[in-house]
């Protein structure tokens, strides 16, 4: 089995734009103010806009399962205030819970979170629990940087994120740390601020505690990690001039990289240097690389060919290869793992 841990909505139907559209202009005129149950939108336009893509990608690339879970630059937390971003939050996370309900053998839902500049963590954590318990999500984007490139929150070090810690420890979820969009002009959304961000949150915790005070919290660091794997010795000196522990410690066991990187050298260094319990095979289909690359005839996302390449270049087992793409994920994502094996699908 290939499971994808990193996929978004990034082609919900048209009345979803425009719901936020109009909770957007009510913010200056609340005239405007759509309806708050959100959304019509019927199985068939679910079914149609995933048929289309995400199905059709997903089949001719042999990914069997995706954990998918809102548009991610769409979250955009910095808009409006924590109200806002609460109705928003639940309308998106209903949405891709209908997507696993519609299709439980190819989709397990993820959600996001209602984090607003300034709002004190723990307000997202009755959403947290909702999408959890309620909806069947297996996992959470967590916005480190609510604000949109302007970095106004604390670290994900700081005591003010442990409600929200407490509560994925309790329900056995991991979170992905995802920013959105960026208002910043000087950090391009996909190109900077999000490689920004996975680079800038592996060094926090480096610098911090986190793991002793939550040893059973998984954090999973997409896009490849950012910057971390190809400047590895430079995490690991500084490391080593902080006096901290060697950073692959916390590879493997709280912290994950997925295999978002779009291109075969790029694979290859994740995967020589990232010790293999801490890589989690993902695409990110449909997301910010959508483009057939000329080189290859191949399109940039389609990362199942890299880490198969890779594995045939570096000869590596069976089980190996079965964990990039099945055994990591279930470890990582227990209820995902749960939800397989009642239909059958043990884990080997």
């Amino acid at each position: 089995m290939i499971i994808d841990v990193h996929g978004h909505y990034t082609t919900a139907p048209e009345p979803l734009g425009a719901w936020r559209d109009a909770q957007v202009a009510a913010l200056a005129d609340p005239g405007l103010a759509p309806d708050p149950a959100g959304p019509r939108i019927s199985d068939d336009q679910i079914r149609e806009t995933l048929q289309a893509h995400q199905l059709r990608q997903m089949d001719e690339r042999g990914i069997d399962v995706t954990v998918f879970s809102p548009r991610a630059s769409f979250m955009a937390h910095h808009v409006g205030d924590l109200a806002t971003s609460t109705a928003w939050a639940r309308i998106c996370n209903d949405l891709c819970a209908r997507v696993a309900g519609l299709y439980p053998e190819r989709f397990a839902a993820g959600a996001m979170l209602p984090q607003s500049p300034g709002a004190d963590p723990a307000t997202s954590v009755p959403e947290l629990e909702r999408a959890v318990t309620e909806l069947g999500a297996v996992t959470v984007n967590l916005n480190p940087d609510p604000s949109g490139g302007h970095w106004t929150a604390p670290p994900l070090t700081d005591r003010s994120w442990y409600p929200v810690y407490e509560k994925l420890v309790e329900l056995d979820v991991p979170a992905m740390v995802h920013v959105s969009t960026s208002c910043n002009p000087a950090f391009h959304t996909t190109g900077a601020h999000y490689l920004n961000a996975d680079t800038t949150v592996f060094m926090q915790l480096l610098q911090g505690d986190l793991f002793a005070d939550f040893p059973d919290l998984r954090l999973v660091i997409p896009h490849g990690g950012g910057a971390v794997p190809y400047h590895w010795g430079r995490f690991r000196g500084l490391a080593q001039a902080l006096g901290r522990p060697e950073p692959e410690e916390m590879l493997g066991t709280n912290v994950f990289f997925d295999t978002c990187v779009y291109h075969q050298p790029g694979a290859d260094l994740l995967l020589d240097v990232i010790p293999h319990p801490g890589v989690l095979f993902a695409s990110e289909m449909i997301g910010a690389v959508r483009g057939v690359d000329p080189r290859t005839g191949h399109h940039f996302d389609d990362t199942r060919r890299y880490v198969e390449s890779h594995a045939a270049t570096r000869g590596l087992d069976d089980a190996a290869v079965h964990a990039l793409f099945e055994t990591n994920a279930r470890r990582v994502y227990p209820l995902l793992d749960r939800r397989l094996t009642e239909r059958g699908l043990t884990r080997v």
